[in-house]
């Protein structure tokens, strides 16, 4: 269970939470009561969110959004993390022309975000200010941390946007890094730090979400689905495919449909848990 101490209450509130589960600890359903931004300290665990699994280590950041449901597990991890988050009032995200809906909206979408090096420089610096230990007023840089992790994500979260919606068409690096208004070489470079991933590669991974969801419920063939997602290969969609989820498109269609019929079943006995 997580133990949070506020180090400081205001329009910005800084808490320091511990956690102390692992992966014995039954999870259970919270909420995001607001616009938040965790900085993983120390530890790692596993954020359940918008259907989607991210895995948080330290360094790392954990995106909050109002009314967001979410879980968080520690099954493959060992027991316990640290987070400075740092929960945000709707006058600061208008001082930093992000209040909802703006334009960085897609920024609270994206659920965590892998670490970065100005940032867990930035991170420890705050922890400092914290602990005491820095001469920086907490407040001054627990702003400037905020408003810099909001910079450095908005234009690649947006790119990953608007991929996730035009991944069924062809789409090329120039495309993308047109739309963030970057030229290719350095839209690569921030894409590729902020998600980890190049945009090709998300791309690639964006047609695979959009192909396992119509596998699961469409009546589409698997040659139709490839084609529908992106995929101009029926080959190269089956090889992709199966590298990712470890099994081929059509044996994940029997299982998908095994899983829903036993829910259904389930659900119509009334001892759904």
């Amino acid at each position: 269970m997580a133990e949070p101490t506020v180090l400081r209450e205001g329009p910005l509130t800084v808490t320091d939470y511990r956690c102390s589960a692992g992966p014995l600890t039954e999870p259970f359903k919270e909420w995001h009561r607001g616009h938040s931004i965790s900085y993983v300290r120390r530890g790692s665990f596993s954020y359940h969110y918008r259907g989607a699994t991210h895995e948080l280590v330290a360094g790392g950041l954990l995106l909050g959004r109002p009314g967001e449901e979410y879980v968080c597990t520690h099954e493959h991890h060992g027991c316990g993390d640290e987070c400075l988050t740092f929960h945000l009032r709707p006058e600061v995200l208008d001082s930093l022309d992000v209040s909802e809906p703006g334009l960085r909206n897609g920024i609270w979408q994206t659920g965590s975000a892998p670490p970065l090096p100005e940032l867990v420089v930035l991170g420890e610096l705050t922890q400092s200010c914290a602990n005491g230990g820095c001469d920086i007023a907490l407040d001054e840089v627990s702003l400037h941390f905020v408003a810099r992790s909001l910079e450095l994500l908005d234009d690649p979260v947006q790119a990953a946007l608007w991929l996730d919606a035009h991944a069924h068409t062809v789409v090329d690096l120039a495309q993308t890094s047109q739309q963030a208004g970057l030229s290719a070489y350095h839209f690569l470079r921030v894409f590729t730090r902020v998600l980890g991933v190049t945009p090709h590669q998300y791309l690639v991974r964006a047609r695979l979400r959009h192909a396992a969801r119509m596998l699961a419920s469409d009546a589409q063939s698997i040659t139709e689905i490839a084609y529908a997602v992106g995929f101009a290969d029926l080959s190269n969609f089956i090889r992709s495919f199966h590298r990712a989820v470890g099994v081929s498109p059509r044996i994940f269609r029997r299982l998908a449909r095994a899983e829903r019929k036993i829910f259904q079943e389930r659900l119509a006995r009334g001892v759904l848990d």
